[in-house]
């Protein structure tokens, strides 16, 4: 069973006595032993048990597995949010003193933690752009522990070189940690290319219609491992529900990102030749600045489209007021499209500066193409840019 589609859909929690086709909804806290022994070989992990559901829960180990195997990892631990997944994972593995090189395309929330909270207990970031892989190693330091990236970036939709990342990562004994939201494992693997962790706000594609929150991190067991210690103590664990609705999803996975991309291409051609658009970043438009690094280790473009709305800040504003359609809303990787200014919402705790240093225009908006009929896609967005 080597297939994704497969995987995606085979892998459950072992049948109970029910013989139940669907796998079943594990709610409960906790979990009871035979005996005194038992109790003690348990909470000793001489014998694969659950426990807890804070610690582990059939019905949350199932999602992870199935993530673990689309990503081709070793382990992985599943958080109530995607943000939960990247601080957990990076303070599991930093201590005072260290030095995060991270990519300055990033979520805002990351940046946010990077510079507002790691930066109180002594762990300093330096940022590198996206364009400019050749200047990484000159800001390596004695203290530098992880490499951070997200490709696509947010919301500019830039492209990294993975391989290119691996290499430098593996050459300097760095932990290489990417965020693959936007791109799930079946559009991009970034183990394939040298990640030793990949982390995922699965409440993006692969729930895929705005239910419920929950993030993951796949990767090295090891790493891994330190990171379950410090979560099952600090208490971010996913819920059983959020993980049986998120293992349905990926059920879906497949099947969804195929026309999530062919609608997303769709829109962007559109855009691409329309007067009140200035510019356009979709990785598989052939004037994507890294197409061909997109072309190289992403099976398709994804869902997102970034592109500037002639007239700045005024114009773009003007465009959304009247969206139709399409809804306005933060979030990304629903059935529904979405359209965002990511400068007054998403990004907007990052100065003017910040903002432009990572292609964030005061014009620019964020589209997440939808499933809906793509002749009223393009319509909707349209009649808001003739508006």
């Amino acid at each position: 069973m080597e297939n994704f589609e497969t995987q995606a859909i085979r892998i459950q929690t072992e049948r109970t006595q029910y013989d139940e086709h669907s796998t079943p909804l594990f709610l409960t806290s906790s979990f009871i032993f035979q005996d005194a022994e038992d109790m003690r070989a348990s909470f000793a992990e001489e014998k694969e048990k659950n426990i807890y559901s804070r610690y582990s829960n059939p019905t949350v180990n199932e999602f992870t597995d199935k993530m673990v195997k689309l990503e081709g990892a070793e382990a992985g631990y599943a958080f109530a949010s995607g943000m939960a997944a990247v601080y957990n994972t990076l303070a599991a593995l930093l201590n005072s003193g260290d030095h995060i090189l991270s990519c300055q395309s990033i979520f805002g929330a990351t940046h946010t933690l990077f510079t507002k909270y790691f930066s109180k207990w002594n762990i300093t970031t330096t940022y590198f752009k996206a364009g400019k892989l050749e200047d990484i190693e000159k800001q390596i330091t004695p203290q530098t522990k992880i490499l951070y990236v997200e490709t696509p970036t947010n919301p500019a939709i830039e492209i990294l070189d993975l391989e290119i990342l691996g290499k430098i990562a593996q050459r300097h004994h760095l932990i290489f940690v990417v965020d693959n939201c936007f791109a799930t494992p079946y559009l991009q693997q970034p183990i394939k290319y040298g990640a030793d962790l990949v982390v995922h706000s699965a409440t993006k594609l692969i729930d895929g219609q705005g239910r419920v929150l929950g993030g993951v991190v796949v990767g090295k067991a090891d790493l891994i491992r330190e990171i379950y210690l410090f979560s099952r103590n600090t208490g971010p664990s996913l819920a059983p529900f959020n993980a049986w609705v998120l293992s349905k999803s990926l059920e879906t996975l497949a099947i969804r990102l195929e026309k999530h991309c062919e609608n997303a291409f769709k829109v962007a051609a559109f855009l691409e030749t329309h007067p009140q658009v200035k510019t356009v970043r979709y990785p598989f438009l052939r004037s994507h600045p890294h197409y061909e690094i997109a072309k190289k280790q992403m099976k398709l473009g994804g869902n997102i489209i970034a592109f500037e709305v002639k007239g700045g800040l005024e114009k773009g504003r003007h465009f959304m007021d009247h969206i139709q359609l399409c809804s306005l809303s933060p979030n990304l990787g629903d059935t529904r499209t979405i359209i965002v200014h990511p400068a007054s919402t998403t990004h907007s705790k990052l100065t003017e500066q910040e903002r432009l240093a990572v292609a964030i225009t005061p014009g620019l908006v964020r589209c997440s193409v939808g499933l809906e009929c793509i002749d009223d896609i393009i319509s909707d967005l349209k009649q808001a840019l003739e508006a």
